[in-house]
């Protein structure tokens, strides 16, 4: 005896969890248009919770439930019912049945309206654009400006595949915009604030798929542009984002370099980004092993986060702006980066992976979840805790492909060269959690496709 889910799965051949992904990711898209609630894009159930699901041992949560009646068109009961075997269930469908045309209720019809919707818009934001090719309009601004908060807004909550597309092509737009030689003087300072925004995100995606060599390529156009704008915060925030690239890339020098440069352009701000380039500093430092410069620069993170004033950078949101729990996260890496994980730095690294678990809250991303349960992993190894430490990091190995960027993979490879180190590397636990950290890095991280 098995669950009517269970069977619909079977009858529709999603017993197999590649086979169940894709629908599920189109159901929750759907489902997210619907109600306007941008989580639900990202919402990816891991392999063991779809076997709990497909095996009647565990009942989803709040989101996972309403995907799932949205996927498949029946009520949760009713899914849940149990179904004797050999027996034909009589179950009234809500939606999906072939039975029932979509018109039959009106969730549909609303999907379909806002799919059309969507389709509208951006054709009819290509008609603008092209009609405004031989110059520029306020429309035309306009319509690159939402482009540009949308994206930049998202980008960490999603995965890569999500936005690539639509990143690189508003780049591009504003590259030919820039390049029409039309632009008004206060025009160009815009479309130059654009550029940077955008060439920002396209060196992150970069670096994000393991390629710091393009990444730089882009950071470089993107300091560029900020330059052409005037603007001192996107100056130093592209020093960050070198620095960022370059810590990931195990370029330690060339990291904290950036990150104090970026510090002396904005020396004058008062915008999170000051508080971002200490966070960077002290991680740099750590890496290289220089615990007072690693602790000065948290203790600076502090005092700067008293002082700060948001700015036209925070207001974009995504990664233009360093919340709390960010600045959290980061002093917990340095700490973790020195080798320590005393019962401060164990609550510290505690909450900040309660803090990422939220994905309601607006400075959630998907990466520095990834990344602060990699920490807390590293802590309660120092601690000689094992079984806590696949606990920790269990989560991360769970996340699909499309989310495994070059960050949480790098996190992920130091858990097991930390376990390499410890006293309990010869543990059959610790082989066996060795074995899989290793086997977790695609061989192309994060590639949009």
């Amino acid at each position: 005896m098995g669950t009517f889910l269970r069977r619909l799965l079977d009858e529709r051949q999603m017993q197999d969890y590649e086979a169940f992904l894709p629908p599920f990711k189109q159901a929750a898209a759907e489902l997210a248009q619907v109600e306007a609630n941008e989580s639900l894009q990202t919402l990816v159930p891991a392999f063991k919770t779809f076997q709990a699901w497909y095996l009647g041992a565990r009942q989803p949560q709040r989101d996972a439930r309403r995907v799932l009646v949205h996927m498949l068109g029946y009520t949760i009961e009713q899914l849940w019912s149990t179904v004797p075997e050999g027996s034909t269930p009589s179950m009234t469908p809500l939606v999906g049945d072939n039975r029932i045309t979509s018109h039959a209720v009106p969730g549909v019809d609303i999907i379909q309206m806002r799919r059309t919707g969507a389709m509208a818009a951006r054709r009819a934001m290509d008609f603008a654009l092209g009609a405004e090719r031989n110059l520029v309009g306020e429309e035309t601004l306009g319509f690159l400006g939402d482009e540009v908060k949308r994206i930049a807004e998202i980008y960490p909550r999603v995965p890569l595949s999500e936005v690539w597309e639509d990143l690189a092509q508003a780049q591009d737009e504003a590259f030919r915009l820039m390049e029409s030689g039309r632009a008004r003087p206060s025009q160009s300072r815009d479309l130059h604030f654009m550029a940077t925004v955008l060439s920002f995100l396209m060196a992150k995606g970069s670096h994000d798929m393991g390629d710091p060599r393009t990444a730089m390529m882009q950071a470089r156009t993107a300091g560029f542009c900020a330059r052409q704008a005037e603007h001192s915060g996107l100056i130093a925030l592209v020093d960050g984002l070198q620095s960022l690239i370059s810590y990931w890339a195990d370029r330690p020098e060339d990291a904290l370099h950036y990150a104090r440069k970026g510090a002396a352009t904005g020396a004058d701000l008062r915008g999170t980004v000051t508080v971002w380039l200490t966070g960077l500093e002290a991680r740099a430092a750590a890496l290289l092993g220089d615990a007072e410069t690693a602790r000065a620069a948290v203790e600076r993170s502090d005092t700067l986060r008293e002082q700060v004033v948001a700015d036209d950078l925070d207001s974009l949101g995504g990664l233009f702006t360093y919340p709390v729990i960010k600045q959290n996260y980061y002093a917990v890496e340095t700490e973790v980066l020195l080798g320590h994980g005393d019962a401060r730095i164990a609550a510290r690294a505690e909450q900040a992976v309660q803090d990422f678990s939220n994905r309601e809250n607006p400075a959630w991303a998907f990466g520095d979840q990834a990344g602060s349960q990699c920490n807390l992993a590293l802590v309660r190894l120092f601690a000689g805790d094992l079984d806590g430490t696949a606990e920790a990091i269990r989560p991360v190995l769970e996340l699909t492909p499309s989310h495994r960027n070059n960050g949480i993979v790098v996190s992920a490879e130091r858990v097991r060269a930390a376990l390499a180190r410890s006293d309990a590397r010869d543990a059959a636990a610790a082989r066996d959690l060795s074995t899989e950290i290793a086997m977790f890095r695609p061989s192309r991280p994060a590639l949009p496709r």
